[in-house]
């Protein structure tokens, strides 16, 4: 992890391997961003004043939504809401997190149309991610409303209303061996014993006591405390200390 909290970008490099990482520089990692700017400035370097890039700075300056749009076509669809009380989240109980049962309690909540009541459209289900809560366009409800998730086969986006939604909560998640990265296979050799790990499933997310568990088919990570909006598709990373041990795509 490089010094700079704010700055570091450990998540994002995740995948690299003990080759690449062996021809690989990090000058500035033990300095933090207010260093590097007084450092720029003293040399008087152009960029020294210049402003974060905060969007996609491979494409110039464009919100993610407008590029979105430019690329993928409008496909109009349901909006479900669905209820804090549904049947659905009982399903998800983690008090006995034995190894039989953790795979059911990794999956997303498996919601229907069924499930809920539609109270709007959306222009297509590619456009909106779990945990999202912008975008949405529905007013008249005490609480925001935010993404639990998006099905891009029947073009339908289930929504929960307020931040404690338990739709947005999950203990475990699951990463196939075809996804699972080891930077430090050394540290795993064991795979009949469980390891305590530090991880984050999302940039700059505070890091999260957790037990990452090996199975025949890859591996778990069983999170102390509920995690927000665990997404399909997203890395998750795990450390011990400061140093990043291995990485996952989440199932």
């Amino acid at each position: 992890m490089g010094l700079d909290k704010d700055k570091d970008q450990s998540y994002f490099l995740c995948q690299l391997s003990q080759n690449q990482l062996s021809k690989t520089l990090f000058p500035i990692g033990n300095l933090t961003k207010k260093e590097v700017r007084a450092i720029a400035k003293k040399q008087k370097l152009v960029t020294a004043e210049k402003k974060d890039s905060q969007g996609l700075c491979f494409i110039g300056k464009v919100k993610l939504p407008d590029f979105l749009q430019q690329k993928l076509k409008p496909k109009k669809g349901k909006i479900i809401k669905i209820s804090i009380n549904s049947d659905k989240h009982s399903l998800h109980n983690t008090k006995n997190l034995i190894h039989e049962n953790l795979y059911e309690i990794s999956k997303p909540f498996d919601y229907k149309s069924e499930d809920g009541e539609c109270i709007g459209v959306h222009n297509g289900a590619h456009f909106f991610t779990v945990g999202q809560r912008k975008g949405l366009s529905i007013g008249g409800t005490k609480d925001p409303l935010f993404v639990l998730k998006t099905d891009v086969v029947n073009n339908i986006v289930y929504v929960g209303e307020g931040k404690n939604h338990p739709g947005l909560y999950r203990n475990v998640l699951f990463v196939k061996n075809q996804d699972l990265h080891l930077l430090r296979k050394d540290k795993f050799i064991d795979r009949n014993k469980n390891f305590n790990v530090k991880a984050r499933i999302r940039y700059r997310q505070p890091l999260q006591n957790a037990l990452l568990i090996f199975v025949n088919e890859g591996a778990y990570l069983v999170f102390k405390t509920k995690q927000s909006s665990i997404t399909k598709g997203q890395f998750a990373v795990w450390y011990n200390n400061k140093e990043l041990l291995g990485s996952g795509v989440i199932s």
